[in-house]
């Protein structure tokens, strides 16, 4: 079968590095980023992240083929920051939002242990059914 075995999607090999820049010679301020053993998710979160900062003129990824698991992400910037420096600053952004999503998530789907009216996401008052104090994601 052509499609390689699954852990050879995510389990790095040895000596593999997971992100190489390559500075673009032919364009300023650019540099293109392959980072292996990610898919589309990661891509596209970055690809996003980056167009929503002022410094980015451009940001695209491309997944060359769809059994080898790796993509290639190009950044170009204004001159004022590197593409190194930027993906840097992104990275962390990601990071930032996503550690505020999982504490959303879990603060709106805990069980209120002091008695007090829970409510849905809609507002609308949620009875206790003995499970106070647990979690959704407990389960």
């Amino acid at each position: 079968m052509n499609a390689p075995n699954r852990y050879e999607l995510y389990v790095l090999e040895e000596g593999e590095r997971p992100v190489e820049v390559t500075e673009d010679t032919k364009i300023p301020n650019a540099a293109t980023v392959k980072i292996v053993k990610q898919d589309h998710t990661l891509a596209n979160l970055l690809r996003s992240q980056l167009l929503s900062m002022p410094q980015v003129t451009f940001a695209g990824y491309k997944v060359p083929h769809p059994l080898h698991p790796y993509f290639l992400l190009k950044i170009q910037t204004d001159g004022s920051v590197t593409p190194t420096q930027v993906l840097e600053t992104a990275c962390t952004k990601l990071i930032g939002t996503i550690a505020t999503l999982e504490a959303k998530f879990k603060r709106e789907f805990t069980y209120n242990a002091d008695g007090a009216v829970q409510e849905d996401a809609y507002g609308v008052p949620v009875t206790g059914d003995g499970l106070e104090g647990r979690s959704y994601i407990d389960f």
